[in-house]
């Protein structure tokens, strides 16, 4: 709204300007008219054209008025809240004085450097506060007004301008027109321009009032600012003093340590330093920008001071100017009475006179007219202040003066006209000088402002163009930003793409890995049938081993048979020789005969048997070899299948190798492009934000000054600049990530090697194996280990408990002191004692033995945290074991259930076996009954010899069984059973067989095959016998683990395999498809190449051809005239013998030869037109060619553009690459800069945090030696006596403590008879209370000063050391960014370095091209010349045919004319006879004609084909150039081939040492299940000792269950106490509310008084509010008045001194009311809660001096003061008659256990406050009634022993004469025992130590001495 009224002033002024314009060359006119009397008519057409402008200035002038007005009632209410708000600012400055002081203690040096005034002024001057955008909202508004109030300042500067210049030009009018002769209209109008003279100065002034008054406001609202400030800081600081307070009462419940307490402290304090800094920081930035503002406002003072000087100097030239003026007019005068010395003139003067009085009674009217108009203007720049007074009121002076003459000129004027004139002259001469001042004034401010026009004008062009600039690169930046979220976008869609790949990749894996689990299985099925054929072997080589016993037992059999054969025959001859000796002797003949036979029929049997042996033999013989063949057929079927199996595991350890690389390779792909992906999002969101910024900037800055905006334009172009660059990168960045990723793919195509490692892998895991074992025994032995220390741990958790138990006790002890301190620091409050030396002696004893017991404790909380420490450890270990245990249970499981599985598999199989040996032997038995009868002999012996074979068979199998059964056998066993199956298949089959041979066989035989059979049975129950043996068990389990180890390895191996054939097949897939789009680039290339070998070779050739068919066509031409000539001559022959003929035989044969001519003729003319017809047919074909080489020259243009635009693309290629090339080393160099800075940086930053660390040793040194001072004075606060409570149960380790408790104690109970002592020397000196409790003030605030002093010390070094923790933090994270920003720099210089070697490899191969480039184009040149010399000499061959045919024209040209000479005469001789002939020539002219034409054509045809092989020629050269070209890229494409094989050659390399790496990995990750192997042994024996441990807990349960039902037992008790309490606590509050509410009556009578009179207060407030309003109305309708303008501003100083007046007074007021508030407040706090001590006193004493008959009465009389009713008094003393008197006796006897009395805690701001009141006077009067007699009773030391001192279990004793009075009352009971602070930290200690409930109130203890009189007790309770 302030800006409005100045432009419509200015309209208003120029408005008046133009008619003024008018009247002074009217007033001009008619001083000429007048001296040369013509031009008197003219007045009455300027008075109308005058009155017609002041009605438009009037109509104006009432639509200025009304806005006026409304702007008056606007700023009036303005007014009138500024006032308001700037009295409420003023009394809240007054109020933060004190604190602004506190705070700003170390900002003092500053602020008086800065010069800024104390914040009580109120002056004009006071600095106004700039905030920052982050303090307050209204930051923006502030800095667009501070801009506004400079706009407007230059632009009344340039209205100043302006009308100077008028005013000038005005003088110069005034000068060159000299005028000479007065006018009675000219006065009018010097009046009208004195007027707007006065009104432009008045406008000037306003106009300075008002930016004076702009100024005020500024800073009113900075004001407001820093108000808002400081409040906010006063909330915060009364935020932080309730977070302490809170903090103080938590400590004063809960138990904290006292080092806790001190450190919690500590950080609170730093916490409030902290925040004290921050609003210091704050304050200090505040101060700085309102130094800022104060010299914007000076230098804008001094501007307006300067051009305050202009203006003065301005004046000074027009006094000088009047001076001169004055000469001029003494001219004139001289001049006129030259003029006045003709009569005639006078005369016609006089009649002149005459007229112009007629006129000049008109002109009066107008003149009024005018000046109310001009008024009316004033009126509307009345809001202007004057800027010289003085000036202003000369001016004044001299219009009033003016118009006061004018007047009397104009009442005299027809009076006298003689007088009149002599007026008219001397106002003429006056009103010239003031009329050449204006006028060179307003030419001066004319000129002035159009200068300041044009500026302004050019300000203007420059903002605009700005502003377009600055439009243009937002929406640069806004379309770069949209192109970086397209990428951004883009690079989604990417990894989408690459997400979706990822997806089919795992599809694909999974197929794979079906597949491999597919070939896994298959494997394992050839693996199984391997080992059966493995095991088909073994039984066919078993067989073998027991064919061959079986051959030597029948060996062994046969030699005994022979044996036998041999004693037969040795009995025979002996049997032989004794029948002959019987012979002799006997004649039985017949009988040896018979005998004999016999035997010769068994030795042919036995014959027979051998034979059939023999043939068995021969028959098991011939089974073994074949049975040989086949274990060599077997044999090769294994080592091939051998071969087969370590093909398939080498494949597969190839795939899974090339699977492994190729998953890794795309990982780590995916990785680099999260990490990128990662990088360049938060590049492009760091860019936004930038952007964003820049954004909000510029919309700041257009508000902004021009020379801001210049320089923001500079920086943002800059940073525009910046951006670009950034984006440039940014795309160059990722155009390589896009070729990294092309390189990585190409990579993983290359690497394909490294596949013999899993064989090794399988190797080593055998190996692994057998460590397992090893390290198996490993683990037992630390399981043991562990067990020990778990012993250990056990003991240590006792002594952890024993020291937790001390330590409750000492907490509990602790918090019992931290209580009496808190006391006796309140009790030094209120008096501070006179201090001994015994007393501080012992109290740094006691402070020394505090700090050992709280190093003690320190130590012990550091043991029982390692102790926890292990302890947790330990149950962890626990756990795994227990984990661990519970799987190996399982897998135990498993494999009983397995074995049981294998049992009953082996149960069937035995069963199976049983029925089919029961089979054959029932087999056997039917072959026994068969047999014969006779041979049972045999039979017997061979079963002898067959039980003596099973015996012996049997202790070998025994002896077997003993050894112990190897792996291997254990699963041939386990894997032959089936085949054991087969073999007694097979035997059945033989047994068959057999059993058909045995029908043959003797006895004998039946007993081997009997025996076989048993052996074979024997072996089958000795292989049950092992397979239900226990260690056959265990090793089934050991194998079925392996088995399943191996299972898992191989299912994993599988799964890699098939991931690694997927991966493969994938890159299998890429590279076939990069193959295929190389071979399409490839065969695209030789396309090119050879459809621009077949231009070429077509190009060469049509031009060859071209250059051959020319010259042939040449030729035929020259050949065909060659012809026609001879034909001619022919002609010419012919017809010269005809002439010859016809002169010689004219006569004789006329007729022949006639006939003979027209034959000839004929058959020339047949011959012409042939050659006519061959013309024409040459005539197409030569168009139809130059048509072709028009069409072939087009294609050969076309594809000349074509190859250009390549040519131009490589180029622009080229070039780019070489800028890129330049930009890199540019960007190398500036990374190698940076890192330079960087490093010296770092330097700076070490050095820098060195320092720091410096300073931060000093501080700490120097706290040090403050905080013993601070100990110091804490220790002086702990004087009074202070109480300790031995605790309830004391373990027996804290026993060593309790004898320090106890020598405390004594040291306590001594402190305490001081202090007792001390206490009755106070008491004697009652008397002299007033003085010593002033000197007590004091002294306490000397105290208080001190200690504030010591607080803000200590908080200055505080503050001074978290700024230099924040310093060092800062300074660290700098550090952190450096070396994270070095170590980038460090990648990006790599990166750089490689891609600077990249470029430099590129070229350098560049270069070479060039060279090669250059040599081709030299070689091309040379091609070029030889081309050219060869074109040359072609034309000069064309040239020599040209001229030839030229030659052979003019030879038949010649020769037609001799034809023609011919014909003439043949004409002649012949006219009447040859008219054929005639027609013949006629043809053969026409035949000429034509042919002429046709030479003509056949001429443009040959300039045509010149051109055309000229063309053709260029085109050649072209073509070659585009070919060398092509040769040279088909070479780059070579090299690049190269590069790129090399490329992936490396690729390759780094591929194998990847996977080299990742074989190291594997090595590790087995060592690392290796020991987790052992780790789950370790967890087995941790389980065992866990369930020993549950054990012991158990029994401690059970202990604590105990405990707990004692502590129950003592609950019960402790209630029943509590309610005793209850009851006594609720008698006691109802006395203090009845006290509370006598002294709230009291206090809300004196409230009302104080707040009527307040209102009375606000009401005069108001009334003088509303008084100031009207005034401020009535300023506002005397601005209407004609003469308001120069009174307005005397009116509004003398309105502005009576409102200060007022708001003085306001303030004393409201300082008046606030103290009336603050002693009130303080009263209340003061009297809150107590008791007037005299009246409790006086009662007191009475009590005791009466007798003891009459001692319920006093009691009664105490009850009613109290506001007791009778019945409960009644009750109190009939229910217990001691009751009242032993609560009274426990005040004084009670010693140290008494001084619980509930009190409010004191304030120590409220002490000085209270001075008397109407209970004290009433006390003072009974004192002097009652005046007791006795002297007050004292009582012993003794009495007062400590309750500690009683024994720890005697809680209830609570005096020392408790012992005599067995029924105490509850509130006889000390402090620490009646009412607990604190709760206890452990459960040990006695439960009156818990927390009171919320229902009940708390009080803090007030320390009573024994000995006081029962005055000062009942003066002290009712001050408190």
């Amino acid at each position: 709204m302030w800006y409005k009224f100045p432009s419509f002033a200015d309209c208003c002024i120029l408005q008046l300007f133009l008619p003024i314009m008018w009247t002074w060359n009217a007033a001009l006119d008619l001083v000429l008219k007048s001296l040369q009397r013509q031009k008197s008519f003219k007045v009455f057409i300027n008075n109308k054209r005058l009155k017609k402008v002041c009605s438009d200035l009037e109509e104006k002038h009432e639509a200025a008025e009304l806005q006026i007005k409304q702007l008056s009632i606007e700023y009036r209410n303005q007014l009138q809240q500024k006032e308001v708000e700037i009295s409420h600012l003023k009394a809240r400055q007054n109020a933060l004085q004190e604190q602004l002081q506190k705070v700003q203690m170390a900002a003092q040096s500053a602020q008086l450097r800065a010069g800024v005034l104390p914040p009580a002024t109120t002056s004009a001057t006071y600095v106004p506060v700039v905030r920052h955008s982050s303090e307050f909202e209204g930051d923006d508004m502030d800095f667009g007004d501070i801009i506004w109030s400079q706009q407007e300042i230059n632009r009344l500067s340039n209205e100043v301008s302006t009308l100077e210049s008028e005013v000038d030009h005005w003088k110069q009018i005034a000068l060159s027109s000299k005028v000479q002769g007065t006018n009675d209209a000219e006065q009018s109008e010097i009046c009208k321009l004195q007027n707007t003279v006065k009104e432009l100065k008045q406008h000037l002034s306003q106009e300075i009032d008002e930016h004076q008054h702009e100024l005020s406001v500024l800073q009113d609202a900075h004001r407001q600012k820093l108000v808002e400030i400081s409040r906010r800081h006063r909330e915060e600081l009364s935020e932080y003093e309730e977070r302490i307070e809170e903090l103080e009462n938590q400590l004063q419940q809960g138990g904290v340590s006292a080092h806790a307490m001190d450190d919690f402290k500590i950080s609170e304090q730093k916490k409030n330093a902290q925040s004290l800094e921050g609003g210091k920081v704050e304050e200090l930035q505040v101060v700085k920008d309102l130094e800022d503002e104060i010299g914007i406002l000076s230098h804008k003072l001094s501007a307006a001071k300067e051009e305050n000087k202009i203006l003065l100097k301005e004046q000074e030239l027009a006094k000088v100017e009047k001076i001169q003026i004055m000469q001029e007019y003494e001219n004139l005068k001289s001049d006129f009475s030259m003029l006045q010395s003709s009569v005639a003139e006078q005369d016609a003067l006089q009649k002149e006179q005459e007229k112009k009085l007629q006129s000049k009674t008109l002109l009066p009217e107008d003149v009024v007219r005018l000046q109310q108009a001009l008024l009316e203007a004033e009126n509307e720049i009345a809001r202007l202040s004057s800027l010289n007074q003085s000036i202003t009121i000369g001016i004044e002076k001299e219009l009033t003066s003016a118009q006061h003459k004018n007047e009397n000129i104009l009442s005299a004027y027809t009076e006298d006209q003689n007088s009149e004139l002599s007026q008219l002259r001397q106002d003429l001469e006056r009103k010239e000088r003031e009329l050449n001042e204006s006028i060179a004034e307003r030419e001066t401010l004319i000129a002035e402002l159009e200068e300041l026009d044009k500026q302004n004008q050019e300000a203007t062009q420059h903002m605009i163009t700005l502003k377009e600039q600055l439009s243009k690169q937002h929406t640069e930046t806004d379309s770069i930003i949209k192109q970086l979220k397209s990428d951004i976008d883009f690079e989604r869609k990417k990894v989408s793409e690459l997400e979706i790949e990822k997806m089919e990749a795992t599809k694909e894996l999974d197929s794979q890995k079906e597949k491999l689990s597919k070939c896994s299985y298959a494997f394992n099925d050839l693996h199984i049938s391997k080992q059966q054929l493995q095991d088909n072997v073994k039984d066919l080589q078993e067989q073998l081993r027991k064919a061959q016993d079986c051959n030597l037992r029948n060996e062994k059999e046969i030699g005994d048979l022979q044996q036998r054969l041999k004693e037969r025959e040795e009995e025979l001859s002996v049997s032989l020789s004794k029948l002959t000796e019987k012979s002799n002797q006997e004649s039985n003949y017949t009988c040896q005969d018979l005998i004999l036979k016999e035997r010769e029929v068994e030795i042919s049997k036995l014959q027979n048997d051998i034979s059939e042996n023999k043939q068995l033999n021969e028959d098991l013989e011939k089974s073994l070899s074949d049975l040989r063949t086949e274990n060599g057929k077997l044999i090769a079927a294994t080592e091939e299948l051998k071969q087969e199996l370590s093909d398939a595991i080498s494949e597969k350890n190839k795939v899974y190798l090339e699977k492994d690389t190729v998953v890794e390779a795309l990982k780590m792909e995916k990785r680099q492009l999260e990490s990128e992906l990662n990088l360049t999002e938060k590049r492009l969101l760091e860019q936004a934000h930038k952007y964003k910024q820049t954004i909000e900037e510029l919309s700041n800055a257009r508000s902004m000054d021009t020379t801001a905006l210049q320089l923001e334009h500079e920086r943002l172009v800059k940073l525009n600049q910046e951006k670009d660059f950034k984006i440039a990168e940014l795309k160059r960045s990722i155009e390589q990530m896009e070729i990294d990723h092309q390189e990585t793919k190409e990579m993983l195509t290359t690497s394909l090697g490294g596949q013999k490692q899993l064989t090794e892998l399988i190797k080593e895991k055998e190996v692994f194996i057998e460590k397992f074992k090893n390290q198996a025994l490993q683990v037992k032995q630390e399981l043991e280990e562990y067990i020990k220390v778990s012993k250990k741990q056990d003991v240590l958790k006792q002594n952890l408990e024993e020291k937790d138990r001390s330590l409750a006790v000492m907490k509990e002890e602790n918090n019992h002191l931290k209580e009496e301190i808190e006391r006796l620091k309140d009790q030094q409050s209120r008096s501070t004692p006179v201090v001994e030396p015994k007393t501080l002696d012992i109290i740094i004893e006691l402070e020394s033995e505090v700090t050992q017991l709280k190093v003690i404790k320190n130590n012990l909380e550091e043991e029982i945290e390692v102790h926890k420490k292990t302890i947790e450890d330990q149950n962890q270990t626990t756990m795994q074991l227990q984990q661990s245990l519970q799987e190996q249970r399982k897998e135990i499981d498993e494999s009983k259930f397995q074995c049981e599985q294998m049992n009953v598999t082996h149960e069937r199989l035995s069963l199976e076996k049983d029925e089919e040996i029961k089979n054959l032997q029932k087999t056997i038995e039917q072959i026994k009954t068969q047999l014969h009868k006779e041979r049972q002999i045999i039979q017997t012996d061979s079963s002898n010899l067959f039980q003596e074979t099973k015996v012996q068979t049997l202790n070998g199998e025994n002896g077997n069984e003993k050894h112990d059964l190897s792996k291997a056998e254990i699963e041939r066993l386990v894997e032959g059973i089936k085949e054991r199956e087969m073999e007694i298949k097979l035997l059945n089959e033989k047994n068959v067989s057999l059993s058909q041979q045995i029908d043959q066989l003797s006895k004998d035989e039946v007993g081997k095959l009997t025996r076989i059979i048993q052996e074979k049975d024997l072996e089958i129950q000795a292989l049950n016998a092992r397979v239900s043996s226990a260690s056959y068990r265990q090793d089934v389990l050991c194998l079925q683990q392996q088995l399943q180890a191996y299972v898992i390895e191989r299912e994993q191996v599988l799964a890699v395999l098939s991931e690694k054939t997927r991966e493969n097949s994938q890159l299998k897939t890429e590279y076939r498809n990069i193959m295929d789009m190389v071979a399409a680039k490839e065969a695209a290339l030789v396309r090119l190449q050879e459809e621009n070998q077949k231009l070429s070779n077509r190009s060469e050739n049509s031009s060859q051809d071209m250059s051959r068919e020319t010259i042939q066509n040449l030729s035929r031409i020259i050949r065909e005239k060659d012809i026609e000539i001879d034909a001619l001559s022919q002609k010419c022959q012919t017809l010269l013998t005809v002439l010859q003929t016809s002169s010689t035989g004219a006569g004789n044969g006329s007729g022949g030869v006639n006939s003979n001519q027209f034959e000839e003729l004929l058959q020339e003319r047949d011959k012409l037109k042939q050659q006519v017809k061959k013309m024409e047919e040459w005539k197409q074909q030569v168009i139809t060619t130059v048509q072709n080489m028009q069409h072939e020259s087009a294609h050969l243009q076309e594809e000349l553009h074509k190859l250009q635009a390549q040519i131009s693309v490589e180029s622009d290629s080229n070039s780019k690459l070489q800028v890129d090339y330049n930009g890199l080393i540019q960007s190398y160099e500036q990374n190698e800069k940076k890192l330079k800075s960087f490093s010296q940086e770092l330097a700076q930053v070490q050095h820098s945090i060195g320092q720091l660390h410096n300073t931060k040793d000093l501080l700490l040194s120097k706290l040090d030696l403050v905080t013993p001072s601070v100990a110091a004075t804490s220790t002086i606060s702990q004087l009074s006596g202070i109480q300790y409570r031995a605790p309830e149960v004391l373990s027996d380790e804290s026993k060593l403590l309790q004898k320090e408790l106890e020598q405390l104690k004594k040291t306590l109970e001594e402190k305490d008879s001081t202090i007792r002592t001390l206490q009755e020397n106070n008491q004697r000196l009652s008397d002299s209370v007033a003085t010593a409790s002033e000197i007590e003030r004091k002294s306490q605030e000397g105290t208080e000063s001190e200690m504030r002093q010591i607080k803000e010390k200590h908080d200055v070094l505080q503050k001074s050391l978290r700024e230099k923790d924040i310093l060092i933090k800062s300074k660290s994270d700098q550090l952190l960014s450096v070396s994270e920003n070095l170590s980038n720099k460090e990648n990006e210089n790599e990166l750089l370095k490689q891609a600077v070697t990249n470029l430099k490899e590129r070229n350098l191969i560049l270069e070479m091209d060039i060279r090669k480039l250059k040599e081709e184009n030299e070689n091309i040149v040379a091609s070029c010349r030889e081309k050219e010399t060869e074109f040359r000499a072609l034309q000069e061959t064309n040239m020599q045919f040209s001229m030839m045919l030229k030659e052979k024209e003019f030879e038949s040209h010649t020769m037609k004319e001799k034809a023609l000479a011919f014909e003439k005469l043949l004409k002649e001789k012949e006219q009447g006879k040859t008219g054929e002939l005639n027609q013949l020539l006629h043809e053969v002219k026409s035949m000429q004609e034509k042919a002429v034409t046709f030479q003509q054509e056949r001429d443009q045809v040959m300039v045509a084909l010149k051109q055309k092989q000229m063309e053709s020629s260029a085109l050649q050269s072209e073509i070659q150039h585009l070919r060398e070209k092509e040769q040279r890229l088909n070479q780059e494409l070579e090299r690049l081939r190269n590069h790129l094989l090399e490329m992936e050659d490396s690729y390759t390399r780094e591929a194998l040492a990847a996977e080299d790496r990742e074989v190291k990995l594997r090595k590790k990750v087995l060592i690392l299940e290796e020991k987790l192997l052992s780790s789950s042994t370790a967890v087995e024996n941790a389980s065992h000792q866990a369930s020993l441990q549950v054990e012991s807990l158990q029994e401690q349960l059970n202990l604590v269950s105990k405990q707990r039902d004692e502590t129950v037992l003592q609950l019960t008790i402790s209630q029943d106490q509590v309610k005793q309490y209850a009851l006594s606590l609720a008698n006691l509050q109802m006395v203090l509310e009845q006290f509370q509410q006598e002294e709230k009556a009291m206090y809300s009578t004196e409230l009302e008084k104080h707040q009527n009179q307040t209102a009375e207060w606000r009401k005069k407030a108001e009334n003088l509010e509303e008084k100031v309003v009207s005034l401020q109305e009535s300023l506002g309708e005397a601005n209407a008045a004609l003469d308001a303008a120069s009174r307005l501003t005397e009116q509004l100083d003398i309105k502005e001194e009576q409102i200060e007046e007022l708001k003085k007074e306001g303030e004393i007021r409201r300082e008046m009311l606030e103290d009336v508030q603050n002693k009130l407040m303080n009263f209340m706090n003061s009297t809150e809660g107590k008791v007037d001590k005299v009246l409790m006193r006086n009662l007191f004493v009475g009590h005791f001096h009466t007798p003891k008959n009459k001692r319920p009465e006093v009691l009664r009389l105490m009850g009613s003061i109290l506001g007791i009713k009778k019945e409960e008094l009644d009750q109190l003393l009939s229910e217990d008659r001691g009751g009242v008197t032993r609560w009274v006796t426990g005040w004084l006897g009670g010693g140290a256990g008494s001084k619980s009395v509930p009190s409010t805690p004191l304030r120590p701001t409220h002490q000085n406050i209270f001075n008397s009141s109407f209970s004290e006077l009433f006390v003072q009067f009974l004192e002097t009634e009652s005046c007791p007699s006795l002297p007050p009773p004292k009582l012993s030391v003794h009495d007062m022993k400590p309750l500690g001192a009683a024994g720890t279990g005697k809680t209830n004793s609570a005096v020392s004469g408790a012992s005599r009075r067995p029924d105490t009352s509850p509130f006889l009971a000390p402090r620490s025992a009646a009412v607990p602070l604190i709760t206890p930290a452990s459960s040990s200690g006695h439960l009156l130590m818990k927390p009171i409930s919320d229902a009940l109130p708390t009080f803090t203890p007030l320390p009573v001495s024994p000995d006081a009189s029962a005055g000062a007790v009942l003066k002290d309770l009712l001050k408190q």
